[in-house]
């Protein structure tokens, strides 16, 4: 039996009751944290909280080599994630190894940055349309490749009216992606391709989403890189235009400027 448990936003109190007593009933327990971070904890304060050992995945155990899944055959196994169980594309391929061997597998869902982004920014949940990913930068041949798909993707959304909520590159070597950086990026690409699509463009800023005490805050995007949003994890949202409730809503509990409102 294999049960994919998703650990929530920020630290390992985060977790269902069903997810706490799942892990406690396992026989064994993984985690990989590449897609995600919890970063209000730590192996060693999850272990002592669910009295469990667990065991650290990387993200070619996960998604090349996953020797472990074998254990599932015989064995009670928990493979447990940051967010929701099912949000990462990765999970969803692992269940589908997992169910062509023929082994058993659950899911109990915890909160996600896709529900909460909406929650703490004030943007109705029905208005967000494809998301994206926003990559560091990278270097072939001497040039530095700047990815242009994250741009793409809120020009088709803008067009549609829909909202675009932006994820922020995750990197072994070069770390958690900040707000200023993602900005920065998405406003060199305007610049080089003219388009004009996010000038005059706000921009939602949140930090440490499921913390007692995270940072919104909402800005015209050139204006939100001056912003100091902390320590990561960091997420941005480009909203399309705003329902008088959400514009209303950005001005009161983010921080966007007042004109908006007019």
């Amino acid at each position: 039996m294999l049960t994919f448990i998703g650990l929530g936003l920020y630290d390992e109190k985060d977790i269902t009751v069903k997810g706490l007593e799942a892990v406690r009933n396992a026989d064994v327990v993984y985690v990989e944290f590449y897609t995600s971070h919890l970063f209000g904890t730590s192996i060693e304060r999850m272990e002592k909280f669910y009295g469990k050992k667990l065991i650290l995945l990387s993200r070619e155990d996960v998604e090349q080599n996953p020797e472990w899944l074998s254990r599932a055959k015989k064995e009670n196994v928990v493979f447990l994630s940051g967010g929701d169980a099912m949000v990462a594309t990765t999970h969803i391929d692992l269940r589908l190894r997992a169910r062509d061997s023929g082994i058993e597998c659950a899911i109990i869902h915890a909160p996600s940055i896709l529900s909460a982004a909406s929650g703490l920014s004030g943007l109705q949940n029905y208005r967000f349309g494809k998301s994206t990913t926003i990559p560091f930068p990278y270097t072939r041949n001497e040039k530095t490749i700047i990815s242009e798909a994250p741009y793409d993707t809120v020009k088709m959304n803008r067009k549609n009216d829909l909202h675009t909520l932006v994820f922020l590159d995750i990197d072994r070597e070069k770390g958690f992606m900040d707000i200023k950086k993602a900005a920065s990026l998405l406003l060199e690409i305007e610049e080089r391709r003219g388009e004009g699509i996010l000038v005059n463009t706000l921009a939602v800023g949140i930090a440490r989403a499921g913390s007692r005490s995270p940072t919104v805050h909402s800005d015209y995007l050139a204006k939100i890189r001056g912003h100091n949003f902390g320590g990561p994890l960091h997420i941005l949202i480009i909203p399309a235009s705003l329902h008088f409730i959400e514009a209303e809503a950005l001005v009161k509990l983010c921080g966007a400027p007042r004109e908006i409102l007019i």
